[in-house]
């Protein structure tokens, strides 16, 4: 190695994370920025985009989780249909009382009636 080579390290020179176009500072866009040059650019009609509410449903399947720990739950207590997750929960489960069931349905969403 020569003595220029050792010197002329290209990191030390360039700071590559200011980007400049002339003599200005390139500045970062906002969303609001974006959405409204997203807007102005010809999609096709079935294009998902971020201002789109009408997005297609996800082919995923939903994430269970339990209704006493919040723990991922495999499992679902077909007297109640609270999930739960270990054995200990699902004596709890059991041993609730219907008002207390119906309740946790309602925090979760579920529209099953217990009976």
């Amino acid at each position: 190695m020569t003595a220029d080579s050792e010197n002329n390290y290209c990191f030390k020179t360039e700071n590559k994370f200011i980007v400049k176009s002339g003599c200005k500072k390139r500045m970062w866009r906002s969303l609001k920025q974006i959405l409204t040059a997203e807007r102005a650019l010809p999609w096709p009609n079935e294009a998902v985009l971020y201002y789109s509410i009408n997005a297609p449903p996800t082919f995923k399947p939903t994430k269970k989780y339990s209704d006493i720990s919040g723990l991922p739950a495999p499992y679902i207590d077909r007297h109640s249909k609270l999930y739960y997750s270990n054995a200990e929960e699902f004596a709890t489960v059991r041993s609730l009382p219907m008002d207390i069931t119906a309740g946790y349905l309602q925090l979760r969403g579920a529209n099953t009636i217990v009976g």
